[in-house]
């Protein structure tokens, strides 16, 4: 990626790229499963509707751009990278995704802002 990334001469350094990457994974999952905008506002107006709609395009733009940024870190070929990458995916999904901490009520059968990424 970088010469000398990530950090193979200065532990500090390689410490502080992998837990760049943990939370980068982390963010990824976090904006996979997040429900921060409001659809009822958007029924009000016209208007909010479409800005719903510009502030969902961004995090979906964020949210592939980090993916991104996981993907260039793990093509390092560091099996470290690649270890905190896959487990700052899991640690997210397992806080953001899964029934263990889950609060949102499902009637309304939406689960996330985002629509979900495919492989």
């Amino acid at each position: 990626l970088f010469n000398g990334w990530p950090g193979y001469d200065h532990l500090g350094m390689y410490v502080l790229a992998l837990a760049v990457v943990f939370f980068l994974a982390l963010t990824v999952e976090w904006l996979s499963h997040c429900n921060i905008l409001r659809p009822e506002t958007a029924s009000n107006r016209r208007g909010a509707a479409a800005a719903i709609g510009v502030m969902q395009t961004v995090l979906y733009a964020v949210r592939i751009g980090l993916a991104y940024l996981v993907m260039l870190a793990v093509m390092s070929f560091n099996a470290g990278v690649f270890l905190v990458a896959i487990a700052g995916h899991g640690v997210g999904f397992f806080l953001f995704g899964s029934r263990a901490f889950n609060k949102q009520n499902h009637s309304s059968g939406k689960t996330s802002d985002l629509p979900p990424m495919n492989c």
